[in-house]
C-alpha cells in the first residue's frame, strides 16, 4: 500500500478547486477522473475516494494539521498528510511531506474526537441546529450516519425491463448487485463502479437514485391515465420514476424555474423511453394559475437545506450558511401554498424534502394546514426517514388529500 505521486498531485489540485475556488466536489471529481487515460479502476477509485474523504473531514483534518482557511498548497499537503497517517499509509520521502509528525497527528485525532462538532467535522452552527431540532441523542447518531459514504443505488426503469433482467445484465458486466427489501425497483451495488459508462445505462435500463428517494413516487400513488404535476422537477429523477409507474399513459407535467434543468430531464427522458412528459418553465405566476384544480396528483419536492444528503454531498457542509436555511423555510411555505392550488378536489399532494429538520418538514405541513388553502386539505400520513435508521439518505414526505 503506497502513495503514487501523480494520483496525489491530482488530489491536491482537486482540493484546491473545491476549498479555494468554490467548485462543487462532484464536478471536480468527474474532471479529475478524466485526467490520465492510463489510470486503471483502482487509480480512479483512489482519487475519487480520497478527495471525498478529505472534503468530508475537512474541519477535523484542518484542526489536526493546525491550518486555517484560505488553504495554500502547503496547507493542503498538511491536511493530506493527516489523511494518509490516519489511513495507515507509509509516508513517502517527498519534499511536501517532509517532517510529517505521525505521533502528534494520532494524538491530536484522539484528543479532538472528544468534541462532536470536530469529531463529525461540521460547523458549530450546524451542530447547534441539529441538537435544537432533533435532540442530542438523535442528532449524534444522525450526523455520524451522514458521514458514512453513500451506497450506489439503482432504480430499474420498468418501461424497459425488470429488476431481475437488469441484475442479470449487470452480472454479465461483473457488476454485482443485491435486492432491497420492500423496494420494488431498487438494486444496491455490492462494490462501487462507474455504472454511467455501461451500455445498460446508455440504453436507459436504469437510473441512479437513492433508496429513500425511490419511495416518493409510490407514496404519491400515481396511476396510468392520471394528470400528474411535478412542480419542482429539477433534472427529473422522480419525474422519470412517475413516468414509469404511469406506464407512459396519461399526462405528466414537469415544471421548474430553470430551463437548463428541464433540458437535462429531456435528455434523460429520451434515454428512458418516457414520452408522456410535458415541460413547462415557471417564468410567471400564470403558468401555475393555468393549472389550478386540474391535477389528480401533485409532487412538491421542495427546495431545502439538503441536511439529509450530506453523505453524498459532503462539500455542502461547507457551502451551507444559517441564513440560507432561514430563507429556504420561507420559500417552502410559499411554494406549498402556491403549488397546492394545482390539486383538484379529491386529488392528492406529496410535500417532500431531503432534509431531516422538523422545521423544514412536519412543521411546514402543520403551518400549511392552518392557511386558507391548507384548510381545504386533510393530512393522510407522513414518513420521516433518518440516515441513522435506514442507512440511506435522510428524507421526509407528507401525503395530503384535497377535500371534495
Amino acid at each position: 500500500m503506497r502513495l503514487h505521486r501523480n494520483l496525489v498531485y491530482t488530489t491536491i489540485d482537486s482540493l484546491n478547486a473545491i476549498f479555494n475556488e468554490g467548485e462543487y466536489a462532484d464536478k471536480v471529481v468527474a474532471r479529475a477522473l478524466k485526467k490520465d487515460k492510463r489510470w486503471g479502476s483502482s487509480d480512479r477509485k483512489f482519487v475519487a475516494e480520497t478527495i471525498y474523504e478529505i472534503v468530508r473531514w475537512k474541519r477535523l483534518y484542518a484542526e489536526i494539521a493546525e491550518v486555517k482557511e484560505p488553504y495554500d498548497r502547503d496547507n493542503l499537503w498538511r491536511m493530506f498528510a493527516v489523511w494518509a497517517v490516519l489511513r495507515g499509509y507509509p509516508i513517502p520521502d517527498w519534499r511536501q511531506l517532509e517532517g510529517t509528525p505521525e505521533r502528534k497527528i494520532k494524538g491530536r485525532f484522539d484528543e479532538l474526537s472528544k468534541v462532536r462538532a470536530l469529531k463529525e467535522s461540521i460547523p458549530d452552527w450546524m451542530d447547534e441546529l441539529g441538537v435544537k431540532e432533533l435532540g442530542e441523542k438523535v442528532w449524534s447518531k444522525e450526523i455520524a450516519a451522514q458521514n458514512q459514504p453513500a451506497k450506489v443505488i439503482l432504480r430499474t426503469n420498468t418501461l424497459k425491463g425488470t429488476k431481475e433482467s437488469l441484475r442479470n445484465t449487470l452480472m454479465d458486466l461483473n457488476i454485482e448487485t443485491e435486492y432491497l427489501k420492500d423496494q420494488p425497483e431498487a438494486l444496491v451495488l455490492k462494490e462501487r463502479a462507474n455504472v454511467f459508462l455501461t451500455d445498460a445505462f446508455k440504453q436507459g435500463l436504469f437510473e441512479v437514485q437513492d433508496a429513500n428517494s425511490q419511495l416518493v413516487a409510490g407514496f404519491l400513488d400515481v396511476q396510468p391515465g392520471m394528470r400528474v404535476v411535478d412542480t419542482c422537477a429539477g433534472a427529473g429523477g422522480k419525474t422519470l420514476h412517475m413516468a414509469s409507474l404511469m406506464n407512459n399513459k396519461g399526462q405528466l407535467i414537469a415544471m421548474d424555474l430553470y430551463e437548463s434543468k428541464l433540458k437535462q430531464l429531456k435528455l434523460r427522458a429520451k434515454r428512458n423511453g418516457a414520452f408522456n412528459i410535458e415541460y413547462r418553465i415557471i417564468d410567471s405566476t400564470k403558468v401555475i394559475k393555468k393549472l389550478h384544480e386540474k391535477a389528480d396528483r401533485v409532487l412538491i419536492d421542495a427546495p431545502c437545506s439538503g441536511l439529509g444528503v450530506l453523505k453524498r454531498n459532503p462539500d455542502s457542509k461547507w457551502k451551507l450558511q444559517p441564513e440560507f436555511i432561514d430563507n429556504i423555510r420561507k420559500v417552502q411555505s410559499e411554494v406549498l401554498e402556491s403549488y397546492s392550488k394545482i390539486v383538484k378536489p379529491g386529488g392528492k399532494l406529496v410535500y417532500a424534502t431531503c432534509s431531516v429538520l422538523p422545521s423544514e418538514n412536519q412543521e411546514q405541513v402543520e403551518k400549511f394546514l392552518k392557511t386558507e388553502i391548507g384548510q381545504q386539505f386533510k393530512f393522510i400520513e407522513d414518513r420521516k426517514m433518518l440516515a441513522s435508521e435506514s442507512g440511506f439518505d435522510g428524507f421526509y414526505m407528507a401525503l395530503l388529500e384535497r377535500k371534495k
